[in-house]
């Protein structure tokens, strides 16, 4: 038996069975219909409308096709593959499963071959074209069924991505400096498939963490991407153990939660959040984990106003260019010490994890480099700025942590 005999066994069928078929294809459609209507709950009602003709119709051309593949097999099946595509188009549309459409196939392959077989014996035929003519059918039947299963799939997919792109436009919404109406955004979320909750927190993640996250977060968390940012917009985010929920779908991966808004203010909450992950992004690859913008204001600010913490730090600290990085970096880490403690060496040394001794060995080098700047208040102010804006000053750690 040839490869194409395997798949479409009813190439190997002499063409007179379907002379011996055909006459019969009326009687076996009835035949067909009123057993599927018994044995298939979901189809047990009257045959009417547009679902009784496409029962119909699915059943009729079935017959037809499969005699006309007997008489001709190198003509193929054709347009007639898309009578099914629909009906498996229908099903996902009315909101069901595919079982009883893949059922009712079942029960006519039954039905056709008890028929069938029994109009091949009185036409004595041999064993086998009769064992052939059994295989062809139900092999037949499995290309039918798998061409429901590509039109319920197709039309999922496109469900899918109506949706996808409903909430897409949802969230665009929610997030414009201008969002609209309250009764204009309980629309948009009634068309997207959303209940409009009554608090919301946008929280901000990479784009290519956005299914991980997403997956573990309360069904009622809408998710999509804008300006290849991932958004999550989390509904009710005061709640009991909400917050708890956040932070374990971000084990793997970083999640920026803004603050809680109405409906109208998730512009403002998502600024942030998207904002402080571009900070955080800007200094590599954060670690995963839950981080709340409003917890990290400071930071943020420093990094918005970089071009101006930038020439802070050209003129606060331009002493230190001579330097070496090493040394640089040590200085720096000194000053900013020195501020936040107000010179006390021993506060300095256990905050950079040194001898009080070395601390104030770093002091005077630092007075050497800097001189008056650690004295006067408008400029320890400015030094703190310029070096809490730099890479690797222990406060940009905060923003991993």
């Amino acid at each position: 038996m040839t490869k194409s005999l395997d798949s479409e066994p009813w190439r190997g069928l002499p063409e007179q069975v379907a002379d011996l078929i055909e006459p019969e294809l009326g009687a076996i459609t009835e035949e067909i219909l009123a057993t599927i209507a018994r044995q298939v709950p979901e189809y047990a009602r009257p045959l009417e409308g547009r679902f009784g003709r496409g029962i119909r119709t699915g059943v009729g051309e079935a017959l037809l096709q499969f005699v006309s593949l007997i008489r001709d097999p190198d003509a193929g099946r054709g347009s007639g593959r898309e009578v099914y595509v629909q009906l498996g188009r229908g099903e996902q549309r009315q909101g069901r499963t595919l079982d009883s459409l893949l059922a009712a196939y079942r029960v006519g392959a039954r039905v056709a071959w008890r028929r069938i077989a029994a109009v091949g014996r009185r036409a004595e035929l041999d064993a086998e074209p009769l064992t052939l003519l059994a295989e062809a059918i139900f092999a037949y039947i499995d290309e039918i069924s798998a061409d429901s299963v590509d039109g319920y799939a197709e039309a999922q997919a496109e469900v899918e991505d109506l949706r996808r792109r409903r909430r897409q436009e949802l969230a665009t919404l929610l997030v414009s400096e201008t969002p609209g109406e309250q009764a204009d955004l309980a629309a948009a979320a009634r068309t997207a498939g959303w209940t409009l909750p009554s608090r919301i927190a946008a929280a901000a993640c990479a784009e290519a963490d956005l299914a991980a996250i997403g997956r573990r977060l309360p069904p009622d968390c809408l998710a999509t991407v804008l300006e290849g940012v991932g958004c999550l917009l989390l509904a009710d985010p005061d709640g009991p153990g909400r917050v708890d929920a956040f932070a374990a779908a971000a084990a793997s991966a970083r999640l920026v939660l803004g603050p809680p808004a109405e409906p109208e203010g998730v512009a403002e909450s998502w600024s942030l959040a998207r904002s402080l992950l571009a900070a955080e992004t800007g200094r590599g690859r954060p670690s995963p984990g839950l981080v709340v913008a409003e917890e990290h204001l400071a930071e943020l600010l420093l990094f918005e106003a970089r071009p101006l913490t930038a020439r802070i730090a050209a003129r606060r600290l331009a002493a230190l260019d001579g330097l070496t990085e090493k040394a640089s970096e040590r200085m720096r880490e000194t000053a900013l010490a020195h501020v936040r403690h107000n010179g006390n060496a021993v506060a300095m040394a256990a905050e950079m994890h040194v001898h009080p001794q070395t601390a104030r060995y770093r002091i005077a080098r630092l007075r050497e480099l800097i001189g008056d700047q650690l004295d006067d208040p408008d400029a320890r102010f400015e030094l703190e700025l310029a070096l809490r804006a730099r890479v690797g000053s222990p406060s940009s750690s905060h923003l991993r942590s």
